[in-house]
């Protein structure tokens, strides 16, 4: 569980990082860049023999390069879409579940026919694919690198503020949000890393379980697709009740696994979480645009995954320790139920409060013209009692 947990919490926790370098050098460079760095950690972890090494190759270096590589991906779309921002995330994201689809049974065919090794450097074709699509980011908003130096002078290194945009975090909404999801995703990734081994424990080797990931593959694609264009008619902050609903229905079908005793009924079960998965993932980066502002979206979607990598990464394995002194997966899914279940209570608030954050804001620059007119009008009639007893000294004399 460690090597996978490693893996995906290290592709989260690189994200602060990598926003500051989208922000200083574009799209582009760090998005080709972190698809080389993966594919040498690929490469490299065809090429070790023992699980210990697989923790820095697989679950650091490769982790990283897919951090690097994925990043960009949600950003650049705010560059050339707005009014359909959410319907054209689906699309994108869905992508990954076409591959969650596919993958199980070509992995079952490679790792059978040419062990796990070889099936890795098959992988690194997938992964230089990747690379070559890097290239075709052409960002079309400027990033700190053109503000600060232009394109064709020197380089100049902004200011630290500017390379760390906290400001973010001033935002009241957004914090929230930045709490909520982190809360809910304790538990959210649990039946991802488990289910498989649960599955082979309750029901033996008599049933396929990549079927089950096909299930979640299937309708995560569709639930990005539908969730996404739903989206776009919801106005405003109101797109968090979207992820609310998601965290909801996961929660509750993480709390249903251990209850399934026939395997037909597991199946519903994945289908349900594998579309309200879809309905998490393809309106991250809607609600991020809402929160704060296409400005400041690559560092706040940034600091988000970076604060998920920490639940991300310690759920997992502690659901496999709680296998090891219980002898049974059930615990583990009914525990895993519940912080998705309090992350989603938390994020209904945010609606509520960005709708008062945005009369404040309305109503500052209201203030600041009357205040001027004000003074204005004390100007006016102080100038007027200093011209009147001057127009009578001259009548006088």
């Amino acid at each position: 569980a460690w090597v996978s947990s490693l893996s995906m919490g290290m592709v989260f926790f690189c994200s602060p990082i990598v926003s500051i370098f989208t922000d200083l050098f574009g799209c582009r460079k760090v998005a080709v860049i972190g698809a080389a760095v993966g594919l040498v950690g690929l490469l490299s972890s065809s090429f070790v023999s023992t699980i210990e090494p697989l923790y820095f190759t697989y679950g650091i270096v490769f982790a990283c390069g897919c951090s690097f590589a994925y990043q960009p991906s949600l950003v650049i779309l705010g560059h050339y879409f707005k009014k359909r921002l959410g319907l054209v995330n689906g699309i994108v994201t869905a992508g990954s579940s076409l591959f969650t689809v596919s993958l199980p049974f070509l992995l079952r065919v490679l790792i059978d026919s040419v062990d796990l090794f070889n099936t890795l450097r098959v992988l690194c074709i997938l992964m230089f694919v990747l690379f070559l699509a890097g290239f075709t980011y052409k960002p079309l908003v400027p990033n700190t690198k053109d503000k600060e130096g232009g394109k064709k002078g020197k380089f100049k290194l902004p200011p630290a503020k500017k390379i760390c945009n906290f400001s973010v975090f001033k935002v009241l909404s957004y914090r929230i949000w930045a709490l909520g999801i982190p809360a809910a995703l304790f538990g959210y990734f649990v039946p991802y890393v488990h289910l498989m081994n649960h599955v082979k424990e309750r029901f033996g080797d008599s049933v396929p379980e990549e079927v089950l990931l096909l299930c979640l593959g299937i309708t995560s694609g569709v639930g990005r697709l539908i969730f996404g264009r739903v989206a776009d008619y919801i106005p405003g902050a109101k797109k968090i009740y979207l992820q609310v609903a998601s965290f909801f229905f996961i929660g509750l079908m993480s709390m249903m696994i251990p209850l399934c005793n026939v395997f037909g009924a597991l199946v519903a079960v994945c289908l349900f979480m594998g579309l309200f998965d879809g309905c998490f993932i393809c309106i991250m980066a809607p609600i991020a645009f809402e929160l704060v502002g296409a400005q400041d979206v690559s560092q706040a979607i940034g600091f988000l995954l970076g604060l998920m990598s920490v639940p991300m990464t310690v759920g997992p394995p502690i659901a496999g320790l709680l296998r090891d002194k219980l002898g049974t997966y059930d615990v583990a899914f009914y525990l895993a139920g519940v912080p998705p279940l309090i992350g989603g209570a938390i994020l209904c608030f945010i609606p509520w409060v960005h709708e008062r954050q945005k009369l404040k804001e309305r109503a500052k620059p209201v203030d600041g013209e009357t205040t001027e007119k004000m003074l204005e009008n004390e100007s006016t009639l102080v100038s007027d009692t200093t011209e009147k007893p001057a127009k009578e000294l001259d009548s006088g004399f």
